[in-house]
């Protein structure tokens, strides 16, 4: 079943037990948001409900799926509180999620709630000030909104004060992906399409397009609402010229509810839910594909930007004859396909990375160099390895190991990424005393002694009080091993960070890394706290195995934008020392549009078997 052609219906077409999505959010003063947080944790999970949960002192942003009946529950109960007085809870019924693929990318398949310093990030410079959000624009409810448009498109008498007397201009607060296959065309008002990857590269653009808003009726639109609102805060906080601004209440959403045949809006509504777009009745297709430029709409097949791992859309047709595509503002910015490479000469077709699953990579053995004829027919690449530079990955150990002892347990992920990457490990800087767990021996009461002289281990984060004795002197742990110490593991970042940094000016640049257990944490902390300081991390990709969320500082509401793939066991427990909700929880930090999901049953590994290997593959190749 097509995604985006899945019927929706409005609370009461059905009963309790048909499936629904409620989005909503809430801007007001919360008291203690760490309380309400765990509230939203119980509740929902009583409901049986998934989706994400953002709660800050700003206020609540949810996206909730479920049966009807818990969602009204839910909307029964959260209504109950006066913080929600007002609430817009948009809910919506549909039918149950039927790729389990885009459910789990959608974070539809579990709960993630989540304290934040604010709801949505409108500005990745972490020195300027977001915009007070009481300064926001007019809400227009969807009737007032249309009738507006009408107004000055011509076609109605009515007149619509204030938003008459100047100039109306219409502002799209999305990003491209969302406006490709859908948005507001009116006769006669110039519609602008910011063209963004992301929320926070907004203020940019609208800096850049000062003039074109200055003087004029500004109306604004995005999904739900809420992008609007910090958006509106931000255009009138540049004074005189840009009082007049208003955004549509309820975002798309409300409008196709009450202008059910589409009215002004052509095309699809994009969520972010498994549902991933919602239409009219018109059914009108405004998207087109990126390589044969035939109309479409479907963005299921989840295919991504070699570069920078935006979602494209590719027809069927496309997909099978090209797997590596490069999206229209990469186009722009002169970047073209990537060549792949192998040691052999093959001829390799790779499919784009996938949340939970990917396309498999098939090679084809020649006995010379293949040709491969990429998508657009402007470039042509080739599989010769002699003209390829590697990626080069700085790796990063887990707790009590080091780099020797990471890269012997690598050895074999080594060899089979050999042709295309080039792994480089380091020790962390926190030396670690040498313990170990006393074990009876058979024929003594006393606890044997490790027989060999071990080498030293390290770690990226310690745990408070932490006394480490560096003698080469073996002592007995204070107690048997806790699968949960990472939990404790507060300390230590500054120095690892310094540390970190330090050593990549001295060996140079590196394409990519890779964190494994702790190091994995360790490799999000410090891409956080680049795109703190940098405004984006400095690597082209990251790659967490078996990872957690350090329970050091606090990441923000604003998702690390970094290309990255998550490698960790199922909910099975098959990773008994990380469990598969810390990992899924690390892989909701990053920009879910360009993270990959990769869940085994190989336990506290990186497996390197089939088909996982192609998948990791598949994922490294297209940055290539």
């Amino acid at each position: 079943m097509d995604a985006t052609r899945q019927p929706e219906q409005r609370p009461g077409d059905g009963d309790g037990d048909r499936y629904g999505v409620l989005l909503y959010y809430k801007y007001a003063e919360v008291p203690d948001a760490g309380a309400l947080a765990a509230f939203y944790e119980e509740h929902c999970r009583s409901l049986s409900l998934v989706g994400r949960v953002r709660v800050g002192p700003d206020g609540v942003n949810a996206t909730l799926g479920g049966r009807m009946a818990a969602l009204e529950k839910h909307i029964a109960e959260m209504s109950s509180n006066a913080l929600f007085d007002g609430t817009d809870f948009k809910l919506a019924s549909c039918e149950d999620p039927v790729d389990e693929k885009v459910a789990r990318e959608c974070g539809f398949t579990s709960l993630s709630v989540r304290v934040v310093k604010e709801l949505v990030t409108l500005c990745s410079n972490p020195t300027s000030a977001p915009p007070e959000i009481s300064s926001a624009g007019k809400h227009l409810p969807a009737a007032e909104f249309h009738s507006v448009l009408q107004n000055v498109a011509g076609t109605s008498s009515d007149a619509v004060a204030p938003v008459e007397k100047n100039e109306v201009v219409v502002v799209d607060a999305r990003n491209v992906y969302e406006t490709r296959i859908g948005k507001f065309n009116v006769p006669n008002v110039e519609t602008l399409d910011p063209e963004i990857r992301q929320y926070s590269d907004l203020p940019s653009w609208i800096d850049e397009h000062t003039e074109k808003l200055r003087g004029k009726s500004i109306l604004m639109y995005c999904t739900g609402g809420i992008r609007c609102e910090m958006a509106s805060a931000y255009i009138r906080s540049k004074g005189e010229g840009f009082e007049n601004v208003f955004q549509l209440y309820g975002g798309i959403q409300r409008y196709l509810e009450k202008f059910p045949d589409g009215g002004y809006f052509e095309g699809k509504n994009f969520v972010f839910d498994h549902r991933i777009s919602v239409g009219s009745l018109k059914e009108n297709i405004l998207g087109a594909c990126l390589l044969c430029g035939s109309s479409y709409d479907d963005y299921s097949s989840r295919c991504r930007c070699s570069h920078c791992r935006m979602l494209v859309l590719v027809c069927p047709t496309c997909q099978d004859s090209s797997k590596e595509y490069v999206c229209e503002l990469c186009q722009k910015n002169g970047k073209e396909h990537c060549q792949i490479s192998t040691k052999q000469d093959c001829e390799i077709q790779i499919g784009l990375s996938e949340p939970s699953g990917f396309e498999k990579t098939s090679i084809s053995d020649h006995s010379m160099t293949s040709k491969v004829p990429w998508s657009n027919g402007k470039v042509t690449c080739y599989t010769d390895t002699e003209h390829l530079k590697k990626l080069r990955i700085l790796c990063l150990h887990g707790f009590r190991q080091n780099a020797s002892n990471f890269k012997g347990r690598t050895s074999a992920l080594a060899k089979k990424l050999k042709h295309i990457a080039e792994l480089v490990f380091i020790d962390a800087p926190h030396e670690l005393s040498f313990v170990y767990q006393p074990i009876q021996g058979h024929c003594s009461d006393k606890p044997s002694l490790p027989s060999a002289t071990s080498k030293r281990k390290f770690a990226w984060l310690i745990a408070p009080n932490s006394s480490f004795n560096t003698e080469q002197d073996w002592k007995a742990a204070d107690a048997p091993f806790d699968p949960l110490q990472y939990q404790e593991q507060t300390e230590g970042f500054e120095k690892s960070y310094a540390y970190l940094e330090k050593t990549i000016s001295q060996m140079g640049s590196f394409d990519g890394i890779l964190g494994f257990s702790q190091g994995a944490a360790m490799a999000a902390l410090f891409c956080r706290q680049q795109q703190k300081t940098c405004g984006a991390p400095r690597f082209k990709f990251g790659m967490f195995c078996s990872g957690y969320p350090a329970p050091v500082g606090d990441f923000d509401g604003e998702p690390i934008k970094l290309p990255s793939f998550h490698c960790f066991g199922n909910g099975e427990g098959h990773d008994r020392q990380i469990a598969n909700k810390a990992s899924t929880e690390l892989a909701g930090l990053f920009q879910q549009d360009r993270c990959s999901v990769l869940e085994h049953d190989m336990g506290h590994i990186i497996p390197t078997r089939l088909p996982y290997i192609d998948q990791i593959r598949s994922f490294l190749s297209s940055f290539l």
